[in-house]
């Protein structure tokens, strides 16, 4: 008798040990997002995302929310996100410095655009010459480095101002604190249509491939084809195409770093970043 309880109280051990490995064997990733917003609406947009890539991959997902894009590159370079929702030059840092690698991406092209007060009489480039201009931060890349390319080869030179958010960016604009400010036709279109109609676009830059959801070394090439089978299926549903449309991977596509993102070390955006803080 007493070898047979014996025997039970292994076979309940090893039962119970396998369980806690399974369950251990689903990792938890961490998850950055730039902050085009502020971290409130980078959860409010991002959370419902992330539940729904739990109950479909088993795996679990914590996200981190910076306030400043400086402070989301110092910790992205420091490759201490698994997961990172980064602007394409940010791609281009993260592969150099940590080993990041692209996973998807959305399918349409990125365009930095220019906004004036709509009342504003500046219509051209040249006349901004010597203004003051808003951006984001000196490393945005399509509300900042696309833009500032744009008009050091056109010669004009601007007093940028760096305001920490594109939301930030387009209130500058609307209370005449700046001439001009950099954002993106996305973020400009997600403003309440009371702010939108004080702004008039100015310029648009030529388009580039868009932020994509990188992956560091910790993840696996197995997790992360998981992740991005996952992800291009939330297109075929209703429910999933508006989880996605939150995050602007609204048609999420494979992405391809030597397609889509080593040729953006040949803009010259190198000579405007700006290292972030250790």
């Amino acid at each position: 008798m007493r070898s047979w309880l014996r025997a039970f109280l292994l076979a309940v051990s090893a039962w119970g040990a396998s369980m806690a490995a399974g369950q251990a064997a689903e990792p938890t990733f961490t998850v950055a997002v730039v902050p085009q917003f502020a971290p409130v609406r980078v959860y409010q947009d991002w959370q419902p995302l992330l539940d729904r890539l739990e109950q479909v991959t088993g795996y679990h997902f914590k996200l981190l929310a910076y306030a400043k894009i400086s402070d989301f590159e110092a910790a992205l370079l420091k490759g201490v996100p698994d997961l990172a929702y980064v602007n394409p030059y940010d791609m281009v840092m993260a592969r150099q410095e940590q080993g990041y690698r692209p996973l998807v991406r959305d399918s349409r092209l990125l365009n930095g655009i220019l906004v004036v007060r709509r009342d504003s009489p500046i219509t051209a480039l040249s006349q901004l010459n010597g203004k003051t201009l808003a951006f984001p931060a000196a490393n945005a890349f399509g509300a900042s480095l696309l833009i500032r390319v744009e008009l050091a080869d056109k010669h004009l030179d601007i007093r940028p101002e760096y305001v920490g958010s594109h939301q930030n960016v387009y209130r500058a604009v609307a209370l005449g604190e700046a001439a001009a400010g950099g954002g993106i036709k996305e973020t400009l279109a997600r403003e309440p249509a009371a702010l939108q109609s004080q702004l008039r676009i100015l310029y648009t830059t030529p388009g580039v491939p868009p932020h994509p959801l990188a992956a560091s070394r910790r993840v696996t090439q197995a997790e992360g084809q998981k992740l991005v089978a996952a992800l291009l299926a939330l297109r075929g549903t209703a429910g999933g195409r508006r989880l996605l449309d939150a995050t602007f991977l609204n048609d999420p596509v494979r992405a391809d770093f030597a397609r889509d993102y080593a040729p953006l070390e040949k803009l010259g955006i190198q000579r405007f970043i700006v290292n972030p803080a250790p």
